[in-house]
């Protein structure tokens, strides 16, 4: 059994221990606890008018495939639990809409497309190609070839026009801009617009073979974590050629002991979230498909189609927000707030309200404690973000929250999504603090990832505060 958080910490807010420039600050407060923000999403999901808000963004969603494929794959880490019995069968049929919208695709037709991107035969670019897909993904299959020199590849081919269904799903985006509004309200234009930018991206192989081979490159020979080399020289714009990696899937991971899974954690969470505060990027779409571990102990990384690079300048501003909600500072996080453009309204917004919205987010990763991942845990932050009836920080929804800020939040919930899948239990917050203020690494992993980093001459906790006169 993973480990359980003390309840009467949970009931009764939670003890945040924080340095800054070697002093311990030490703040408690008695806000509502991450549980019972779960508690609360159970009764607020028991409203008949929530459920129907969010079949109506489901079925929306269904007749668009392209797009309902990413999104299923995001939804598909909700705890139904958390859904009152009477109603969960029939928003289960309605989220396998979403889940299950994957073509069935014979083989010749994948071939085809092969064969006409490459303008020759299949037989002339790969030695041995099996006609049986060992994968699915959002907009294509993965299938096993190999290569004339005898090097295992994963071939992953998009299905026959799925890039003019996802680009027909991107203009109707704003036909039901309303409805979507409605069932989420961070769904604004510019989230659109980002949104359209980053599907289009992700149509695009030769793209995603360039970024993998570069993320590839830049882990190489890390202790722990692998990124499959990429071949740009053989990808076309529907066909990706990556490196072959074994490795069991995610069913077979949460079957291990505890304590594997519990490292298996900290690797996703250094990777998924680790990465944009130390590299400026991060891969935008954490799912349980997308990792195998190795015989080795590493976890392997797979699919790069919706990877970003951020500013410095905002993910410092990122680290910033954090560390003043870690600290128990309100008055600063809404100063930064403000002065980056976030709050527009400031007159409508309070302290305390900015300290409740990112502390909605990021909670998990300011708990000074072990604390254990579940999905209702997960579940529960995540249907708080987006419900439409919340009201606890809703004049936050209605500020000018930039795109890129919402897809690295974006990559949190889902990060968080999957550690819940995994029941994974750490001190998240231990782990956080190497790039959040530069402290030295309290696991062996951090130990191990920060010698890569000196050996590769790369810089840990590249966000640290500037320490204080």
């Amino acid at each position: 059994m993973a480990k359980e958080m003390p309840t009467s910490r949970l009931a009764r807010g939670t003890k945040l221990g924080v340095a800054v420039a070697g002093n311990a600050i030490r703040a408690s407060r008695t806000r509502r606890s991450m549980r019972g923000r779960s508690e609360a999403v159970r009764a607020r999901m028991a409203e008949e008018s929530v459920l129907r808000s969010t079949e109506q963004m489901v079925m929306v969603l269904g007749t668009m495939k392209g797009v309902a494929m990413k999104l299923g794959q995001m939804l598909s880490v909700l705890d139904l639990d958390l859904v009152p019995p009477e109603h969960r069968e029939r928003f289960q049929r309605r989220l396998a809409v979403l889940r299950d919208s994957a073509p069935s695709v014979p083989f010749e037709s994948m071939k085809a497309v092969i064969e006409e991107d490459a303008g020759r035969p299949l037989a002339e670019i790969f030695a041995d190609f099996d006609p049986e897909p060992i994968a699915s993904a959002s907009i294509g299959q993965v299938y096993r070839a190999t290569l004339p020199d005898g090097r295992a590849v994963a071939v992953k081919v998009q299905y026959p026009g799925i890039d003019l269904a996802v680009r027909a799903d991107l203009k109707n985006l704003a036909m039901f801009r309303r409805i979507l509004a409605t069932a989420m309200p961070w769904v604004t234009p510019a989230v659109l617009d980002e949104l359209r930018m980053n599907l289009e991206n992700e149509l695009d192989y030769v793209s995603e073979a360039r970024t993998q081979a570069r993320i590839a490159a830049m882990y190489a020979g890390h202790p722990f974590i692998v990124v499959p080399t990429a071949f740009p020289e053989l990808s076309t714009t529907r066909v990706l050629v990556t490196e072959f990696v074994e490795g069991q899937g995610f069913e077979r991971i949460r079957a291990l002991p505890d304590a594997e899974r519990n490292r298996i954690g900290e690797i996703i969470y250094r990777f998924y979230v680790g990465s944009l505060f130390t590299f400026d990027e991060f891969c935008g779409d954490p799912h349980p498909g997308n990792l195998l571990l190795g015989a080795d102990g590493r976890v392997a990384f797979l699919d790069f189609g919706l990877y970003n690079r951020m500013d410095h300048e905002h993910v410092r501003f990122e680290a910033d927000c954090i560390r003043a909600a870690a600290e128990d500072r309100p008055e600063d996080l809404r100063r930064l707030l403000i002065e980056n453009g976030i709050i527009e309204s400031p007159e409508e917004i309070t302290p305390e309200t900015c300290l409740e919205y990112v502390l909605a987010a990021c909670e998990w990763a300011v708990v000074d404690e072990e604390l254990t991942i579940t999905p209702e845990l997960a579940s529960g932050a995540f249907v708080l973000a987006v419900d439409p009836r919340s009201d606890d920080y809703a004049g936050m929804k209605q500020q000018n929250l930039p795109p890129e800020h919402l897809f690295s939040r974006r990559a949190d919930f889902l990060t968080f999504g999957v550690l819940g899948q995994l029941e994974a239990t750490a001190n998240w917050h231990r782990v956080a603090r190497e790039w959040l203020y530069g402290d030295e690494p309290v696991t062996e992993l951090g130990r191990q990832h920060q010698q890569w980093l000196a050996q590769r001459g790369l810089e840990s906790g590249t966000v640290a505060p500037v320490p204080r006169s």
